[in-house]
Order: structure tokens, then C-alpha cells, then sequence
């Protein structure tokens, strides 16, 4: 037993100077930094990009690289909620008021809510929510889960391919590691169809992370469970939680939420106050946590 427990920290005490080893490799190939690219590099993220390359150091600095070009002319971190209220009045994406077992922050999507028209500004507002649940992330979590809501979805209302094959590949290539499970909750059958297309712009790692989950399947079900408290799981994913959208009071968390956020990159020209009734859903406060920035 003491043999046993001996090799098991031995290998782990050689992972963690591997790992440690390849984020100076990964650092050192990249060159100097400066701005926000520095911030955006911590060894955490180095680390994310790492492990989504299996740990080349050459495919993760060119991923990396890739990643730092459109943080500069997409500027992620400085979308403000008013600029993307409009996208989320239907609730269609927002974060819970909750979190999975594991104390990660939990992004619920309801792609049958979509309300607009301008794929454009439906990625950016996807982009906005998906910088704020890793804003949100408490200290000791990185990822992030989303629960998917297929209620009212259908053919009309889904996203074109390309634009669920743009959303994707932002997902993908400049936040890895940042989804732990996708679980697309009692999709129509006619979801196949789609499904056929867009699981092809998925890589192995981001395919194995999506579970379908059916209320008549029960291995899918409890699959769910073991991520999820059936105390706070909505009843829309088989829970006994009642969670209402309330778009007003969700504007308010992400104003404040706007500050956190500018304080954090040093960015607050573009932060206003809302009083047009732009503001999202009926949740439990979450606890106030500082989040290492988004990467």
C-alpha cells in the first residue's frame, strides 16, 4: 500500500513539473508580452491551451496566438450588456443562479427562444455570456457547464449552419477547456438532422463533453444528476427547482457585473446605467468571487 501511494504522488510530482515545464516552453516561444495579452496569458491559460493541443507546445502557441489576434479586434472583454440587452430579452441564454456539483457556473441555453434576426449579434451576445460566466467562476474552477433547452425549438428557429459552426469555433479555438459538459436536454427527433451537420465541426475533445439527455432514458438521466442537485435543477431539465427569466433583474447583474469586468482589464469607457428595462433573470445571488481574468 505505502509502494502503491508512493508511485501514485511520484507520478503526479512528475505531471506537475511537466505541466510546469511546458507553460515556460509554451511562455518563452510566445516572447514578450505586453497589455492585455500579458493579463490574458497566466499560466492557467497557458495551461488550457496546452492540454487542447495534447500538450505541443507548437500547435498550442499557434492556437494561442490565433486566440490573442481576435481578442484584439473582437475585444471580448469589452462588450458591455447594453450593447447586446436586446439579444437576451426572451432569455434565450443567462447564467443560473446556481452551480453543478463541482462549483462550477452554469450557462443555460434556450436556443427555441431566439428572438432576433442578426446572427452577428447573437455570437456577440454569446461571447458576452460566455466572458461572464467565466468571470463568475469561483477561484478554485476554470470550466464551465451549459444546460440546453430544446422546449419550442424547431427547423424555423435554429441557427443557420454557418452561424452554429462560427459559434463553435470561438468556443473551441479561444476558450479550450473552459466547457466541462454540454448536456442538450430532450432535443426533437428532427434535431437529428442538424445535428448530423454540425457534430462535424466539433473536435474529439469538445464531442465527448455533449450528452444528450431524454426524460424516458434513465441512464442519460442520471448522468445529469451526478452533475447536477435535483434541488436546483430547473424542472425543464427534470428538476424541481422553478426558475423564472426575469430579464429586468438579470440587466442588473450584469451591469454590476459591466464594472467587475472594466475593473478587472482596466477598461471602463464604454460602461452605462440602464433604464430602459434591458435586464435578464429570476435567480439566487451568486457570492461575490474574484475571478482570474478570462482566458
Amino acid at each position: 500500500m505505502f509502494s502503491w501511494r508512493s508511485n501514485s504522488q511520484h507520478d503526479q510530482e512528475n505531471d506537475l513539473l511537466h505541466s510546469e515545464s511546458k507553460v515556460k516552453e509554451l511562455r518563452a516561444a510566445l516572447g514578450p508580452l505586453s497589455g492585455r495579452s500579458l493579463q490574458y496569458c497566466s499560466d492557467a491559460c497557458l495551461r488550457r491551451y496546452l492540454e487542447a493541443r495534447n500538450w505541443n507546445v507548437g500547435k498550442s502557441k499557434e492556437m494561442l496566438e490565433e486566440t490573442l489576434k481576435w481578442r484584439s479586434t473582437y475585444k471580448p472583454e469589452d462588450i458591455r450588456w447594453h450593447e447586446v440587452a436586446v439579444e437576451g430579452e426572451t432569455g434565450k441564454v443567462y447564467r443560473a443562479g446556481f452551480h453543478d456539483r463541482h462549483g462550477r457556473t452554469v450557462l443555460i441555453l434556450r436556443p427555441g427562444m431566439q428572438n432576433t434576426a442578426s446572427l452577428d449579434n447573437q455570437i456577440r451576445h454569446l461571447v458576452y455570456m460566455i466572458e461572464n460566466a467565466i468571470l463568475n467562476l469561483p477561484e478554485d474552477q476554470e470550466q464551465m457547464a451549459w444546460l440546453i433547452d430544446f422546449t419550442g425549438w424547431t427547423l424555423s428557429t435554429s441557427v443557420p449552419v454557418k452561424s452554429a459552426r462560427d459559434s463553435i469555433n470561438i468556443l473551441q479555438n479561444h476558450y479550450p477547456e473552459r466547457l466541462s459538459v454540454a448536456f442538450l436536454y430532450n432535443p426533437p427527433r428532427i434535431f437529428e438532422a442538424f445535428w448530423k451537420i454540425v457534430k462535424y465541426f466539433l473536435d474529439a475533445k469538445t464531442f465527448q463533453k455533449v450528452k444528450f439527455v431524454y426524460p424516458k432514458n434513465k441512464d442519460s438521466v442520471e448522468l445529469m444528476k451526478s452533475y447536477f442537485d435535483e434541488e436546483n435543477l430547473p424542472i425543464e431539465f427534470g428538476g424541481k427547482a422553478i426558475l423564472q427569466y426575469n430579464h429586468e433583474e438579470f440587466s442588473k447583474m450584469m451591469v454590476q457585473d459591466d464594472v467587475k469586468s472594466a475593473n478587472l482589464w482596466g477598461s471602463d469607457d464604454k460602461l452605462q446605467s440602464i433604464g430602459n428595462g434591458h435586464s435578464g433573470a429570476e435567480v439566487a445571488p451568486e457570492p461575490a468571487c474574484h475571478a482570474a481574468p478570462a482566458s
